[in-house]
């Protein structure tokens, strides 16, 4: 179909899952486990829970593929950073964030290796409670690599080729349950745009080795709840159009993107940012269809996807889904346009 909707991947948990005004305050990259409400015993069940309800609101508001909302995610990366064999999870180490400040993250202590499947059994309840298609997202081996304190490898580019054998094999696990699409996310490569030209690509197509299956890579300049002043542009956009995957999600609607780097990219699909999550105040459907019609100057219509600028869980809920809902209401006008209706 023309224009499919779906979101880029995290959508807002309930208030009785997670303490929303502890999880607003920071971006975790090692486990934090006091952001949860539910007691450990009963907390993957309360996940499930979420993740129907974060489904059937996707459904609810006219998503054409739908993800699990990252139900089960304290951040986007850090569920799987150290879930990793390698990984010292009790002894933290430190790097300097995208805002300059030091945070604690993984510490590589040894080989970087999967011991088995992270996210199998998310993607395995988001198959079963859902009939239309279905996408599972993975935190990307160039910025789990930035993401991370060093003390193994002592190279940087070998420390990314390992992180991308693991989300290699687990990608080939994601499409082999049923996912339509995989998405790996590596907002750190609009950070170290230098890093990610000398050895971000390398590690990218590392992982996506001998895939068979949809991926899309999504590039982000950091969360609206975090970063409110954003770029017109990337500083490392076009050089994905010589990856394998076969679509580049960005964000354009809060950076109010100069579309014209579209061009650069000829062969990929764009999934294209029309929310703009730094404002609560809900586009209409008519704001959105707009946003989505100054994409064609540059890319055909067969080749977007529309989406959120980037993932939805720091929004109020309510917010969140009304957004959501004007997203799919201003596809569908031009859709209708296109088709002649």
């Amino acid at each position: 179909m023309l224009l499919p909707t779906c979101l880029v991947g995290s959508y807002p948990q309930p208030d009785w899952l997670i303490d929303r005004d502890k999880l607003s305050k920071q971006v975790p990259r090692v486990r934090a486990d006091d952001l949860w409400r539910v007691s450990p015993d009963k907390l993957e069940a309360a996940q499930d829970d979420a993740t129907v309800l974060a489904i059937r609101d996707q459904e609810r508001a006219g998503l054409d593929i739908i993800s699990d909302g990252e139900q089960r995610r304290e951040s986007y990366s850090n569920r799987f950073a150290t879930a990793l064999e390698g990984i010292d999870v009790k002894k933290p180490g430190t790097t300097i964030n995208r805002s300059g400040r030091p945070i604690a993250v993984p510490r590589i202590v040894g080989p970087i290796r999967r011991k088995g499947p992270v996210e199998l059994r998310d993607l395995t309840v988001l198959r079963a409670n859902t009939d239309r298609a279905i996408k599972a997202t993975v935190p990307g081996p160039f910025t789990m690599s930035k993401q991370a304190q060093d003390d193994y490898y002592k190279d940087a580019e070998a420390a990314a080729l390992a992180y991308a054998a693991a989300v290699n094999a687990e990608i080939k696990d994601l499409f082999a349950a049923g996912a339509d699409v995989v998405q790996i996310d590596e907002p750190w490569m609009q950070q170290h745009p230098g890093d990610a030209r000398h050895y971000g690509l390398k590690a990218l197509d590392r992982a996506l080795d001998g895939v068979a299956g949809t991926v899309a890579v999504h590039l982000c300049f950091g969360y609206a709840a975090v970063v409110r002043d954003k770029p017109s542009g990337y500083s490392f956009l076009p050089e994905l159009e010589g990856s394998k995957a076969q679509q580049v999600s960005i964000e354009a609607a809060q950076p109010r993107l100069d579309l014209a780097v579209l061009r650069e990219l000829p062969s990929k699909t764009i999934i294209l940012g029309v929310l703009d999550l730094s404002d609560m105040t809900v586009e209409t459907p008519q704001i959105v269809a707009d946003r989505i019609r100054r994409a064609f100057a540059y890319v055909p219509p067969n080749r977007v996807v529309v989406a959120p600028d980037c993932g939805m869980k720091y929004l109020p809920r309510a917010v969140a889904f009304a957004k959501m809902k004007a997203m799919t209401e201003g596809a569908a006008l031009v859709r209708r346009e296109l088709n002649g209706g």
